[in-house]
């Protein structure tokens, strides 16, 4: 799971463990793994046709949600990816993670571009209350869809406990597999144009060039939309200092992140940025993009650098790895920085909107 999986894993999770007095109906698109179904208070429905395209999104929605809000007598629709059905005249609330869309609207293409700029505004407008992660999206969801403030609340994201700072041993053992030993920079999520992996790539062959340092980049993700026409070509000579891993177990993933030296994440354009929290649960130093909602979770944790400048993310690298202190010093923040995210938090906070719209 990315970003979205992870968020609706952790508050729904929480919510309906918590509140046994409640019942609630998990819709799914396919057959699903029953280790979603947390508790006895949860009746899982599959409802046809699977949502994997556009057009399919409007039967899902218009159709087969709205006859089984109707059917099972639903007080409340929470949807965590922000998707509503506009016919069924049931309260809803819908979390808008973010509008990359709206402002990089060439990262995303063309048919799906189409039905989130139609349909997100009408589902802004429709929605009872609209859920954020961040005050950043919230400015930007009040500002672009022209939405009351007071219908956007902002809650942050976290990170699983399986981030955590790890022995120097353990450390060790995940070098020798993955960089053999060689300290690395890390990269974690989808690659997407937005995630800005392409001018990483670039600004890595170009830190290989200035420092004469036995470095490796990680990246750990598979592409979105099935295109790598935004991955430069890289160099022969520095391919081999390039590790591409693929999606991993999140146990793996969280050894490869307990073990790198630094976490970088320059992306132009981030709603939340859950990697940041992972990689702070993890102690480690993180250069960062000066862009959207990463500044504010990150604050003073972070290196930042312009996004958009290969040769500003470049030196950036090069500062960390050349200056110890530094590197130490924004682990020792970026540790103490973990402490304000929490799902339990998140969860109690998302709750109190939802029992809210459940009684207006």
């Amino acid at each position: 799971m990315e970003g979205i999986g992870w968020y609706t894993y952790e508050i729904v999770r929480r919510i309906v463990q918590e509140h046994p007095e409640h019942e609630f109906f998990f819709f799914f698109d396919r057959p699903f793994d029953v280790s979603f179904v947390f508790e006895k208070n949860v009746t899982p429905v599959v409802l046809f046709p699977p949502a994997r395209h556009p057009i399919l999104f409007v039967l899902w929605f218009e159709c087969a949600v709205k006859r089984a809000l109707k059917k099972h007598r639903i007080d409340l629709f929470f949807s965590t990816d922000g998707y509503l059905s506009l016919g069924s005249k049931v309260p809803q609330v819908g979390v808008i993670h973010d509008l990359n869309y709206e402002h990089f609207p060439n990262d995303v293409p063309w048919l799906a571009r189409k039905y989130l700029q139609y349909f997100f505004p009408k589902f802004a407008r429709k929605a009872q209350h609209i859920i954020t992660v961040s005050k950043f999206s919230k400015t930007d969801i009040v500002k672009t869809y022209g939405v009351p403030s007071s219908r956007v609340t902002a809650i942050w994201n976290d990170a699983s406990n399986t981030y955590s700072k790890i022995s120097y041993e353990a450390q060790l053992e995940v070098r020798k597999k993955y960089t053999h030993q060689a300290p690395y920079f890390l990269y974690v999520g989808s690659i997407h144009p937005r995630k800005n992996v392409g001018r990483l790539l670039e600004a890595f062959v170009l830190f290989r060039k200035k420092c004469p340092v036995d470095y490796k980049l990680v990246i750990v993700g598979e592409p979105m939309w099935k295109k790598r026409g935004f991955i430069p070509a890289i160099p022969e000579s520095d391919k081999e200092h390039i590790v591409f891993t693929g999606h991993l177990k999140p146990e793996e993933l969280g050894l490869i992140m307990g073990a790198a030296e630094i976490f970088t994440l320059v992306s132009y354009f981030e709603g939340f940025g859950i990697p940041l929290v992972e990689a702070m649960k993890c102690g480690l130093p993180i250069l960062c993009a000066n862009q959207t909602a990463l500044p504010e979770v990150a604050e003073d944790a972070a290196l930042y650098c312009d996004p958009f400048n290969v040769e500003d993310i470049a030196q950036k690298m090069i500062q960390l790895v050349m200056d110890e202190p530094l590197r130490k010093e924004l682990a020792k923040r970026s540790f103490e920085r973990s402490k304000h995210f929490s799902w339990d938090a998140s969860a109690k906070k998302v709750w109190d909107v939802l029992a809210k719209e459940l009684n207006a």
